[in-house]
C-alpha cells in the first residue's frame, strides 16, 4: 500500500512538471523587416609610394612622402587619420641592371569622406612613384543608431502583420513572447587598382561614383506572438 502511494505521488508530481514545461499557449510567428540606404561617410584607403629611377636621378621616398603629406594637409584630412601602414625596400630586378640602389617603399593608410578628395590627393603625387592604391573599406558614422532606428520598425512591422492576420480570423494580438533578429546589411565591394589603371585615371581627371555605392542597412525581426 505504502509503494502504491508513492508511485502515486511520483506520477502527480511527474505530470504536474510535464504540464508546467509544455507551453500550451496560441501563437503566431511573423517576420518584419526595415531596410534604408545610406551613402558612406568613411572611407579607408591605402596609398604605396615606391622609390624609382628616373634616368640617372634616384627618386628618393622621402620626396614622395613630402608630396603626400602636403597633397593630406592640403585637403584638410586630421593627421589621426593619416598613418603608415607599411614599410618596405627591396631590390627591383629590372631596374637593378641600371642601378643596384635598393628601391625603398612604404604604404600609407588615409580615412577620408569622400572619394574624391582621395583623387585630389592622388593626383598631386608624382604618379611614377604610385605603386598601387586600393579602397580597403567602407563605413558609415551613425551606423549604430540607424540600425536601433531600423531594429523597431522591423519589430513593429512584424507586429502589424500578425495583427492583420489575426483581424481576418477574428482573433485578437497578444504580448510578444520571443524576438530574434538577424542584420543582413549589405557593404560595396572594395575596389584595387594597379599602377597603370590609376595612371589612366589620373589623366581623364575622374569623378567618383561613391554615390551610387550605397551602403544597405537591411534589419529583420523574427517574433512570437501569443493569440488571445
Amino acid at each position: 500500500m505504502k509503494k502504491l502511494f508513492i508511485i502515486a505521488t511520483l506520477l502527480t508530481f511527474t505530470y504536474g512538471a510535464f504540464a508546467q514545461a509544455v507551453d500550451l499557449r496560441r501563437k503566431i510567428e511573423v517576420t518584419g523587416t526595415a531596410e534604408q540606404e545610406v551613402t558612406p561617410d568613411i572611407i579607408n584607403v591605402t596609398i604605396s609610394l615606391q622609390e624609382y629611377m628616373d634616368g640617372k636621378k634616384h627618386i628618393q621616398i622621402s620626396d614622395l612622402e613630402d608630396q603626400l603629406e602636403k597633397a593630406v594637409k592640403d585637403a584638410g584630412i586630421p593627421a589621426a587619420d593619416f598613418t603608415v601602414n607599411n614599410v618596405s625596400a627591396w631590390n627591383n630586378t629590372f631596374q637593378k641592371k641600371k642601378q643596384p640602389d635598393f628601391l625603398a617603399g612604404k604604404q600609407y593608410g588615409l580615412r577620408i569622406k569622400d572619394l574624391n578628395k582621395f583623387n585630389q590627393i592622388v593626383s598631386k603625387i608624382d604618379p611614377k612613384g604610385i605603386q598601387s592604391t586600393n579602397i580597403d573599406s567602407y563605413d558609415y558614422s551613425k551606423i549604430n543608431e540607424l540600425k536601433n532606428e531600423l531594429k523597431l520598425k522591423a519589430l513593429l512591422s512584424a507586429r502589424d502583420k500578425a495583427s492583420f492576420l489575426l483581424n481576418g480570423l477574428g482573433n485578437k494580438l497578444g504580448d510578444v513572447l520571443n524576438i530574434t533578429e538577424s542584420d543582413n546589411s549589405s557593404f560595396p565591394q572594395p575596389r584595387q587598382y594597379n599602377t597603370m589603371m590609376y595612371k589612366a585615371a589620373v589623366a581623364d581627371a575622374p569623378q567618383s561614383d561613391i554615390d551610387f555605392k550605397k551602403i544597405k542597412i537591411s534589419l529583420q525581426i523574427n517574433a512570437v506572438f501569443e493569440i488571445k
